[in-house]
């Protein structure tokens, strides 16, 4: 509940109300936590997916093994392997998605008001 209320804080942060969330049946035990915050949770059937989560976690995954595909090692320490994910999922949230919530902002920009430096990144 700590993590989520993270979450749900930095979106309040830019301004936008939660008030549903779509979670897998191991969410369940957090419902009353998220009833008293004003949030409805809507899971899943037991051993069913939210599609568009999946969705997101088999294109992450494609992006990681395409790059880890192409060093040259056999073995990869766990850390290369934390920045090779946290690197993926940095480039996927900087550009805009086709079906997003906004026509001209990214993900990140959404989230945290903060842009990609061209000259930077």
């Amino acid at each position: 509940m700590t993590s989520l209320k993270q979450i749900i804080d930095a979106y309040s942060a830019r301004g936008f109300t939660i008030r549903h969330i779509l979670a897998d049946m191991q969410f369940e035990c957090l419902r009353k936590g998220l009833e008293c915050e004003g949030i409805m949770l809507n899971t899943t059937a037991q051993d069913k997916h939210v599609p568009e989560v999946e969705r997101y976690i088999c294109t992450k995954k494609e992006r990681a093994c395409a790059k880890i595909n192409t060093l040259p090692f056999e073995k990869y320490p766990q850390c290369l392997i934390v920045e090779i994910i946290y690197n993926t999922v940095f480039w996927l949230n900087c550009f805009l998605h086709k079906d997003g919530m906004h026509s001209t902002l990214s993900p990140r920009t959404i989230v945290t008001g903060t842009t990609i430096n061209y000259d930077k990144h």
